[in-house]
């Protein structure tokens, strides 16, 4: 066996439960993570506090930044897909990444929003390559898919839990500028991961244009890199301004919703296309599922700030690093756990299919919310909340995630021909693009009522505001439920 660049055979026919490739793709994105939640558990606690902006308008700038961050990830999974090949895309992402983060570490202030418009573009020709490369390690009829995104999933949210954690402690304790430094420090290292271990994945991940003549396929390259490039100025218009943000959303969305029916019926073969059909489902219900999940970095990122004590259980900790690290920290905890419960229901014959968990993680979802709602309860007279409950209302949370997240992923990835994985993991993330933006607007609605008042107005505008996501969550799981018959048939033979 050729150890130096295998063949996609050797690469598949692994023995155990997990390929070795698979360690190599979670440690790079592992790193990624540390740099993304880092910055996404930073942005509202900065805005309001760096850039003094209201609390409702920092809801939007969030929903706003983060709707563009996944929405580009559509866009750089189909350059992936058709020019560049996933290892380019990755290496050229992770490079604009680190420059974005060197400028807000450069003059946090002054050159915040230019910085976010290099991380945008990063994040989306990095972000959706890696889970791609994931699902190529694997037989389309490989059975272990779904354990190796699980682990996949545990594994990145290590990345997860230090860099929520670290980057707003740096920010409130030591300095802005070391909490950005911080995650462009971390992207070098995971560049550098990927550098040193790109030789064990074959072909996986090289350019979809090996065919063409060397200086054709060069052009093209280089025209992505200058197209991406000069992108970078309207972002930063469009970011800064919220408006705008709307009239990209949309013009995109559409975009999107062609394209997808445009090649749904280049397929020409009717069970491809149900296929398809049905992970767009999957697809839909994940941007529902994002528009509740996402209030993390959001309005729960300003509920931590202003209405929690800092009591955990024994301990005394910063509400904000438990608002950005505890999702993550579980997952690690029981995203195994989960992996096992489903492999021992699977050996019982009575493991739930996919459609029956998605629908389960939104009434965990619902669940969580509630108890979000219920901390008003156990308030004192200052509007000031129990940092306990609302850690109890996390692990909640992410036991929902686990419902959906991992084989979501999975699911795409086995009802999509493989020439469309770039495509169909891009509008995955667009669709969590569209679930931040309306997060980022479903916050803004919640704190509008607040602003200027007492934290106990506060309190009770944004639990009001969960026990409605609560209600939301809770009828969208029982539609999942009661629909998976249907769904389930244009699935067909794939579980």
């Amino acid at each position: 066996m050729n150890t130096i660049s295998p063949t996609l055979e050797e690469i598949q026919n692994f023995e155990g439960k997990y390929p070795k490739q698979l360690w190599y793709l979670f440690m790079v994105e592992m790193w990624e993570r540390f740099c993304f939640y880092g910055m996404r558990g930073v942005l509202t606690f900065f805005m309001v506090d760096q850039l003094f902006l209201k609390d409702d308008a920092a809801n939007l700038q969030y929903g706003a930044i983060q709707a563009f961050v996944y929405a580009f990830t559509f866009i750089g999974g189909i350059f992936a897909d058709k020019i560049l090949g996933f290892r380019k895309s990755l290496f050229f992402g992770g490079i604009i990444m680190i420059l974005g983060n060197l400028l807000i570490a450069y003059s946090p202030q002054e050159l915040f929003y230019y910085g976010i418009a290099f991380s945008i573009i990063g994040t989306g020709f990095f972000k959706p390559n890696i889970s791609s490369m994931v699902g190529e390690l694997y037989h389309e009829s490989d059975h272990r898919r779904d354990a190796g995104y699980g682990m996949f999933y545990a594994g990145i949210n290590i990345g997860g839990l230090l860099g929520g954690a670290l980057c707003i402690y740096l920010g409130k304790y030591y300095s802005w500028r070391l909490c950005f430094l911080s995650a462009a420090v971390v992207m070098i290292l995971g560049l550098f991961t990927f550098l040193f271990t790109k030789k064990h994945l074959g072909p996986i991940g090289n350019s979809p244009l090996f065919l063409l003549d060397a200086s054709k396929r060069k052009m093209q390259e280089i025209a992505v890199y200058i197209g991406s490039l000069v992108c970078i100025p309207f972002i930063f218009i469009m970011v800064k301004n919220t408006d705008y943000t709307d009239y990209f959303m949309y013009t995109i969305g559409v975009i999107a919703l062609l394209y997808f029916a445009f090649e749904v019926i280049n397929l020409k073969q009717i069970t491809l296309q149900k296929k398809l059909l049905a992970a767009f489902l999957f697809v839909f219900f994940y941007f529902l599922f994002n528009a509740i999940f996402e209030q993390s970095g959001g309005s729960l990122s300003l509920f931590a700030k202003d209405n929690l004590n800092d009591s955990l259980l024994f301990f005394k900790i910063d509400p904000n690093v438990v608002n950005n690290s505890s999702n993550s920290l579980f997952v690690i905890i029981f995203s195994p756990l989960v992996g096992l419960l489903w492999l021992w229901l699977a050996k019982k014959k009575i493991e739930p299919n996919t459609v029956i968990k998605f629908g389960i993680g939104f009434l965990f979802l619902g669940l969580s919310f509630y108890i979000f709602y219920y901390t008003r309860f156990f308030a004192d007279v200052n509007g000031i909340t129990s940092l306990n409950v609302f850690t109890f209302a996390y692990l909640i949370t992410t036991l929902g995630e686990l419902c959906l997240g991992p084989i979501g992923m999975s699911i795409i990835t086995k009802l999509s021909p493989k020439r469309l994985f770039g495509m169909m993991m891009g509008l995955w993330f667009l669709a969590s693009a569209f679930g931040q933006f309306a997060a980022g607007k479903l916050g803004a609605e919640m704190s509008r009522g607040n602003n200027g008042a007492t934290l106990v107005t506060k309190l009770q505008s944004y639990t009001e505001g969960y026990y409605e996501l609560a209600i939301y969550s809770i009828i969208a799981g029982v539609i999942l439920i009661f629909s998976a018959p249907i769904i389930k048939k244009l699935m067909q033979e794939v579980k």
